[in-house]
């Protein structure tokens, strides 16, 4: 079985900052297991919950120590239990140990009192597998981990490196799979794939890719190209296993409306009562700027917005330009600060959607269009840039009841605030697993290097990663 690298039609999955800047540093310590508490317990139900253990493969936990010892003391069944349902239940790390900022709603349920139950109807199984997330995607991540494992650690990456970089126009029995890979994320049209001929269309697409990552962009299919494109079986089950703990540390039951931003893919998901209504690009942070994992709601549109330029942009990439260059960008000094007035060239654009968090971070509109173009997409300072953000304003607006004040704001040319009669839910999450139109999972880039954290804290050690190259490419958020 073979698991994809970087998906490109996907289906939506689902510091104080200083405006859009976010720092996070990794931790390696694990959500201790809850202490033990009195429960019967007979010799079916320890049986059942040594079971369990035996199969936490299936979630990804093979490599966890969840000791369980001989015999039907109380207590030690009961820690043991108790610290694996509180793994499945919401993960077996604790994302807010693992990053300086994680918001998003977790699950909290009474574990001691489910156990106590499951007890006393005999069904600690059930009640154990009944806590993992149950939706179609956690089980086909599931059974892509255990294939994966089944192939063994040691497994070759798809593509062999043969040792002799490939140049454009060459002739290799490896051609069909680079081009479905470079499919894959993005870089090459489907219709351009095909033959053992190393083409034109596909060296454009390794030159992207290549200048993408910081290795000099010749079209060149060396070690480096390769292994961005490549990941060993290994690396793969690595990479499903961290995904599967992100999706135990979410809520089972999101809210019905509500916004979800996938970090790793630069995807926004809009759902409306429990379904599916728009999917579009975004821009987000540069690595080094990451944009935090939030949980955060939207509670206002803004048109035509200011921009007060934070200080770290001010002294970094500001700072002695001069008069000249606040003049052509519309900038003028208020009160010690450097304001955007509202215009075309603000660089929230010509909406921003307000958020409530102690991070300054925010969903908005920019002039730099062509970076939704982009195939890797993290390039702001942090914040959340929306592909035709007018007109996903408009589409929330009508939604929310509020489309004739939100045009009659635009309509003004200044900044002018439309509250929404309700909060509408945001929750920024890094997936770097998705799932294409056959439901298959797709494995993408991990731009951050986030997944090595969580790899670790599971027992699953750590990979190379690639990271995508900073490129400054403008000042905005």
């Amino acid at each position: 079985m073979r698991v994809g690298l970087i998906g490109s039609s996907l289906l939506a999955m689902s510091l104080t900052l200083s405006a859009c800047n976010v720092n996070t540093s990794p931790s390696n310590q694990t959500e201790a297991g809850e202490s033990a508490q009195p429960a019967q317990w007979s010799k079916s139900t320890a049986d059942q919950l040594r079971d369990a253990l035996n199969k936490r493969a299936a979630h990804g936990l093979d490599k966890m120590n969840f000791e369980v010892p001989a015999g039907e003391d109380e207590a030690p069944l009961t820690k043991a239990a108790l610290a694996y349902a509180g793994a499945l239940a919401r993960g077996a790390t604790d994302p807010t140990k693992l990053y300086e900022v994680y918001t998003v709603p977790r699950p909290n349920p009474d574990l001691k009192q489910g156990l106590v139950q499951a007890l006393q109807q005999g069904k600690v199984g059930e009640w154990l597998e009944s806590l993992a997330p149950q939706d179609a995607n956690y089980r086909k991540l599931s059974q892509a981990y255990l294939a994966l494992r089944k192939q063994g650690e040691g497994a070759t990456p798809v593509i062999p490196d043969k040792g002799e970089p490939l140049k454009p126009g060459a002739t290799d029995a490896r051609i069909p799979l680079i081009a479905s890979q470079l499919v894959a994320s993005d870089y090459l049209d489907r219709a351009a794939a095909g033959g053992n001929r190393y083409t034109p269309a596909m060296a454009a697409a390794v030159k992207q890719m290549q200048a993408d990552y910081g290795i000099k962009p010749d079209g060149v299919i060396g070690s480096d190209a390769l292994a961005i494109l490549n990941l060993s079986d290994a690396d793969r089950a690595r990479a499903i296993a961290v995904n599967m703990e992100r999706l135990r540390w979410i809520e089972r039951t999101p809210p019905g409306t509500r916004i979800d931003v996938n970090v790793a893919a630069a995807r926004l998901s809009y759902w409306r009562d429990g379904k599916l209504v728009n999917s579009r690009k975004v821009v987000v942070g540069e690595p080094d700027n990451e944009t935090p994992q939030l949980g955060s709601p939207i509670f206002r549109l803004v048109a035509n917005p200011t921009w007060t330029v934070p200080r770290s942009i001010q002294e970094k990439e500001i700072a002695g330009k001069g008069s000249d260059y606040l003049r052509r960008n519309n900038m003028a000094w208020e009160d010690g600060w450097i304001v955007q007035q509202p215009g075309p060239k603000n660089s929230l654009g010509l909406v921003k959607f307000d958020m409530q968090n102690d991070h300054a971070i925010y969903l908005h509109d920019t002039p730099a269009k062509p970076l939704f173009q982009q195939v890797q997409r993290q390039r702001s300072h942090g914040c959340v840039r929306v592909e035709d953000a007018l007109g996903f304003a408009e589409m929330l607006a009508k939604d929310e009841g509020v489309i004739d004040e939100w045009n009659k704001a635009r309509a003004t040319g200044k900044e002018t605030f439309v509250k929404l009669p309700r909060e509408i839910p945001v929750r920024m999450l890094y997936q770097t697993v998705l799932f294409d139109e056959a439901g298959e999972p797709v494995i993408r880039n991990d731009p951050y290097g986030w997944n090595d954290r969580v790899a670790q804290a599971l027992g699953l050690g750590t990979t190379t990663n690639y990271r995508l190259k900073p490129d400054g490419a403008d000042v905005g958020p």
